[in-house]
């Protein structure tokens, strides 16, 4: 209807418009594309791609050996976008690039940029719409009896050519007439059909040929039958984002389904032989791989296995109705030839998805003989973002572009100096070097790093790592800055994962390059909700912050603000945790021990209230519904802030023997010293209290006294030793008393086993009240 609107001669205009709907790297409907676009030789070939590519469609065809792909890359201070836009030898859209410039087309991307919002949430624009709207191809696969739509699209497009394009068009309406159209769709479409309907106008009486994703080809035909016939303009970045694109090398194992790529097409390989050669040849290619790698792997493979896989290829492909082998024919005849063992699993083949671990040996190198190793290269006079180039330069201005162990001096200029640019190029992901040893926290007193350097770059990886790094920044120093944004505002309030970035940017010597840091992790800390974490993260960056002379993180700023904001955080936290006894938790009273050393050693310098906090110390000491481990650290960090309090009226208000080695554990976590001061009196009274306990009593105590003097080192706890034994005016060896005969818990267990049997006998009338077994029986 909408086409009978139109005046007679845009209708007749709109009928030389052929729309191609495809599903991407797909070699039935390459080949479509190839076959319309010679017979009709177009004024333009529109293509579903990034519009802001367009006007740089040319380096497409400068002579790259595929697959490739257009990156695309986008960051505002709310979002952080990468896509990529892939192309092997049979996508649909490489091929109408190609046949177009042949035919002497014009060449249009007409799709939305990859940073649109329509694109959100999507790493790849070619995910193919079966993937987001299953209902009806679930469907299909039950009536076809297939077990997915790989197999299913095998059945009805790759293997039998005659009659495809038909067929294409009733599977797409049929994709398209059951599935609403999402909101980024919709605007997709919309935009596409405006390109169409200019390139139509502007066409004259020549042909126009439009390839798109089958899924969009019913609306795109609708909605260009009306509208306006200017050329739309291409959309630009908000302001104050940035963003761009650039062509990288890519390779099968990315495109491969069975890697997790999102187009869902699987056995890149496999469809490169049924692009090149036809499905006979394909087949014949391929057993003779997977032959050639199962025998490598050392697995033997006789003529007759190799006659039978034939033979059995042959039956299914006949059973199943096929004029040649389809992929699922050549592998389910392989695994039944060549598979002797039990299969725990389903093939994998059967279903969508990631290859699972534990797959048979011989299930994976049979999915990774159709996968291929096949990586695209650029040509050489494609351009490439700063970074390549400047990377390039400093790895040989190091001497880092060769390949072989490295030792680095830390301590030297020129070693720091090489460190940091490997340590840059791992917080990028740029493949180059594997660390073997050197510094993994900021307390660590190792001052060289041992590295592995692997320069040779044979499949392309870290070229096309350099390029997609790139969006990043020109420099590395810039680049790897930028990615530690990202990664601490990815991180939200893990504390965990903000003092790793911490960490990587003291590595990397950009520690203070970029405020974004700060923010992030100051809006980390003031959602953290884990103390025990926020600790683990103050004491690194403490120990950074004071004594890193290394990495030149010593009084760093954004170091001085996180100790600010994490010993704020643990405070305020700390006075709201409540609970009844329970074992003492080790990494609580580590943080309120780092929030301790922060504000002895730091609060000179940084933003510390000592006072503020040495209020906060007492309340939770006196806060009986707190934990007792934390009511005793409280109290321990109150006395290393200088409370002139009876220490030993504390720690008789803490003597319950359910609660009272908790409370020891966290007075001895931040001030084992008021055990060990010889004038002190907590000596005295723990003496008092542990002697004054009944043998029940003392049994609940011990497992938790025993990890609270886990807190004092040996030479501490003889010290402990020498000072009782002075006190009870004994004389004898202190090392002696740390010493039993057994185990402390053995001993426990056999006072409670007498106990246990002085009650039983006492039950019985065997021994006298008062008595002991041991009296008894003698």
């Amino acid at each position: 209807m909408e086409r009978a609107a139109r005046s007679p001669e845009a209708a007749a205009r709109l009928m030389a418009v052929t729309f191609v709907g495809v599903r991407h790297h797909s070699p039935a409907c390459a080949r479509l594309v190839r076959e319309t676009i010679r017979r009709l030789r177009p004024a333009y070939v529109l293509v579903e791609g990034p519009a802001d590519f367009g006007g740089r469609i040319g380096e497409l065809l400068l002579g790259h050996e595929p697959p490739v792909a257009v990156f695309s890359y986008y960051r505002d201070a709310a979002r952080v976008h990468a896509s990529w836009s892939p192309f092997c030898a049979y996508s649909p859209e490489w091929v109408a690039l190609n046949e177009g410039r042949a035919a002497g087309a014009e060449l249009r991307f007409i799709d939305l940029p990859a940073w649109h919002p329509a694109f959100a949430g999507r790493s790849n624009r070619y995910a193919d719409a079966e993937l987001r709207y299953a209902e009806v191809t679930e469907r299909l696969c039950r009536e076809f009896a297939v077990d997915n739509t790989d197999i299913l699209w095998d059945h009805l497009f790759e293997i039998d050519a005659e009659g495809a394009a038909e067929r294409l068009d009733a599977y797409f309406g049929l994709l398209r007439g059951e599935a609403e159209a999402g909101e980024d769709d919709t605007a997709r479409e919309a935009y596409m059909a405006e390109w169409v309907r200019a390139a139509e106008a502007d066409a004259g009486d020549r042909p126009v040929v439009v390839v798109t994703g089958g899924f969009h080809k019913p609306a795109l035909e609708a909605l260009a039958a009306s509208g306006g016939t200017g050329w739309p303009e291409v959309p630009e970045p908000p302001e104050g984002a940035t963003g761009g694109s650039f062509l990288v090398p890519y390779s099968f194992r990315r495109l491969d389904a069975f890697t997790g790529y999102q187009s869902g097409m699987p056995s890149p390989e496999y469809y490169q032989r049924l692009w090149e050669d036809g499905p006979d040849a394909a087949a014949e290619a391929l057993v003779e791989t997977v032959t050639a790698r199962l025998r490598g792997r050392g697995q033997v493979v006789s003529t007759a296995d190799l006659i039978a896989a034939r033979t059995l290829t042959t039956g299914l492909t006949r059973l199943r109705g096929h004029p040649a082998p389809a992929r699922t024919d050549l592998l389910d005849g392989l695994v039944s030839a060549l598979v002797k063992d039990d299969l725990d699993q389903r093939l994998p083949w059967t279903s969508r998805g990631m290859l699972a671990p534990g797959a048979h040996p011989a299930v994976a190198e049979m999915v990774a003989a159709l996968s291929g190793d096949r990586t695209g290269r650029l040509h050489a006079g494609t351009p490439a973002p700063p970074l390549v180039g400047q990377a390039a330069a400093e790895l040989a201005r190091l001497g880092l572009d060769r390949s072989g162990p490295v030792v680095l001096k830390l301590t030297t200029p020129r070693g720091l100096e090489r460190s940091r640019a490997l340590h840059r190029l791992r917080v990028l992901r740029v493949p180059l070097a594997d660390r073997e040893s050197g510094p993994v926290t900021g307390a660590d007193p190792v001052l060289e790093e041992r590295w592995v350097l692997d320069a040779s770059d044979r499949d392309g990886r870290r070229h096309a790592a350099l390029i997609e790094a790139g969006a990043y920044g020109p420099t590395l120093a810039d680049a790897a800055a930028a990615a530690l944004d990202e990664r601490t505002a990815g991180a939200g309030a893990d504390m965990e994962e903000l003092a790793a970035v911490l960490f990587d940017a003291a590595l990397c010597g950009c520690a203070d390059q970029s405020g974004r840091i700060a923010e992030s992790i100051a809006a980390g800390v003031a959602g953290a909700s884990d103390l025990a974490a926020l600790g683990a993260a103050l004491e690194s960056v403490l120990g950074l912050w004071r004594h890193d002379r290394v990495l030149g993180t010593a009084g760093s700023p954004l170091f001085g603000a996180v100790i600010e904001e994490c010993a704020e955080r643990i405070l305020w936290l700390a006075e709201g945790v409540r609970g009844g006894p329970a074992p003492a938790d080790l990494r609580r009273l580590r943080a309120i021990a780092a929030t301790r050393d922060a504000l002895l050693h730091a609060s000179g310098a940084l933003r510390l209230d000592r006072d503020a906090a040495l209020g906060v110390a007492r309340r939770v000491a006196a806060e009986p519904g707190a934990p007792p481990d934390l009511r005793g650290a409280a109290f321990g960090l109150a006395r290393a802030l200088g409370d002139t309090g009876d220490p030993a009226r504390a720690v008789r208000g803490a003597a319950a023997p359910e609660t009272f080695g908790d409370w020891l554990a966290g007075l001895f976590a931040l001030a084992r010293q008021e055990v060990l001061d010889p004038g002190g009196a907590v000596l005295g009274v723990l003496d008092e209290l542990v002697g004054g306990l009944d043998e029940d009593g003392f049994l609940v105590a011990l497992p938790a006294l025993r990890q609270a003097f886990e807190f004092f080192p040996p030479r501490e706890r003889e010290a402990i030793a020498q000072g009782l034994l002075d006190r009870r005016g004994l004389r004898g060896s202190a090392r002696s008393l740390l010493r039993s005969p057994a185990p402390p818990l053995v001993t426990a267990e056999a006072i409670a086993l007498d106990a246990r049997v002085d009650r039983a006998l006492a039950a019985a009338g065997l021994l006298a009240a008062g008595s002991t077994a041991e009296e008894g029986a003698s």
